[in-house]
């Protein structure tokens, strides 16, 4: 990662050539981590003349440009203005995404990135780039929130959407461990998913997760058997009695569990995730695996996060309604307007 010395380096060219594009523009000189009144000390202070006044570009520079750093530097920025006349604040980062120029824009400040992004806006001078994509995204697994066991996290704030969290209990609650919860936690605070009250955090924009969350999230992720039998609903009543009989995990998901907790629409099709003995319990039930013409589908899940909060629903097993929103939603055409159903009905009220 590019320090912060390295980077106000590379801020300092790029606004260089960018205040040469307005041409009446002078620049007088650049201060590298000035004295400012109280003792602080900014980044970068550019001095700039327009042939009637003089003003100061206080440039604060922040190795990570999401949310909860952003915030950080328009703090400083604001405490910066507030003593020196004049002035005009930018936040400068590596990236800056489309919901930190927002917040940018929202507290009158500027931006730039390395990427091309930038805005300013003061006296005569208004100079917006955008939409220019992040050269340098890294994906590892334990810095997505939305990786395999980090999503059971995720799945447990939204099956109790107003609780505050201790991070030892989602852990516990999540069945991951205290390492990955605190990882996670500090990822959903830099995107101001949650917020945190005496070290308990709580949803702060669930919907905005939640939608980030079906970007990243598809049903087929677990093993899917296709197979062809008696009629739907005679099929989920041998289905859960055999899985009880046997001891084996079972909960009904799309269709076949929406339609016991937010009815939408009749279906042609079942689904129910099975953790174990998936070919057994099918041929116990009299189910014929198919390569087309299906009317039921048995999943082997792809973590046992899928089966957190399941709920006993009208005496059978239905996966959260989490978890039943997420699969539905990826689930196109009819599938997502069961989930916007389930949505309305069910989880948004729980905000």
């Amino acid at each position: 990662m590019m320090t912060e010395t390295a980077l106000a380096a590379e801020i300092e060219s790029i606004l260089r050539k960018l205040l040469k594009t307005a041409s009446f523009l002078e620049l007088n000189n650049i201060s590298k981590q000035p004295a400012i009144p109280q003792n602080t000390r900014a980044d970068l202070i550019l001095s700039i003349d327009d042939g009637a006044r003089s003003r100061n570009i206080i440039v604060e520079v922040k190795s990570n440009g999401e949310p909860r750093y952003v915030r950080s530097a328009i703090q400083q920025l604001k405490e910066y203005l507030s003593q020196i006349k004049d002035s005009y604040g930018i936040v400068a980062a590596p990236y800056i995404s489309y919901d930190t120029a927002n917040i940018c824009k929202e507290n009158g400040v500027g931006y730039i990135d390395t990427a091309g992004n930038c805005y300013l806006n003061f006296d005569k001078i208004l100079i917006e780039r955008k939409n220019y994509p992040n050269p340098k995204i890294v994906k590892r697994t334990l810095r997505t929130i939305f990786s395999t066991k980090a999503t059971r996290i995720l799945r447990a704030m939204f099956n109790n959407p107003k609780k505050q969290w201790q991070v030892q209990e989602l852990a516990k609650e999540a069945n991951v461990s205290l390492g990955l919860a605190y990882k996670v936690k500090e990822r959903l605070l830099d995107l101001e998913y949650v917020s945190e009250i005496k070290r308990r955090i709580s949803l702060a924009q669930p919907q905005k997760l939640l939608d980030e969350w079906t970007e990243n999230y598809s049903f087929r992720k677990n093993k899917i058997f296709d197979f062809y039998g008696p009629p739907i609903k005679l099929m989920e009543i041998k289905l859960s009695q055999c899985c009880k009989a046997k001891g084996i995990r079972y909960a009904f998901a799309l269709f076949s569990g929406a339609t016991r907790v937010a009815p939408y629409t009749r279906y042609t099709r079942g689904f129910v995730y099975i953790n174990d003995r998936i070919k057994d319990i099918a041929q116990t039930v009299g189910l014929k695996e198919v390569d087309s013409g299906a009317n039921f589908t048995l999943m082997e899940p792809y973590d046992e996060g899928v089966f957190l909060g399941v709920q006993r629903v009208k005496g059978v097993m239905v996966v959260s309604d989490i978890q039943l929103y997420l699969d539905l939603k990826s689930y196109r055409g009819r599938g997502e307007e069961a989930a916007q159903f389930l949505f309305n009905q069910k989880i948004k009220p729980q905000w």
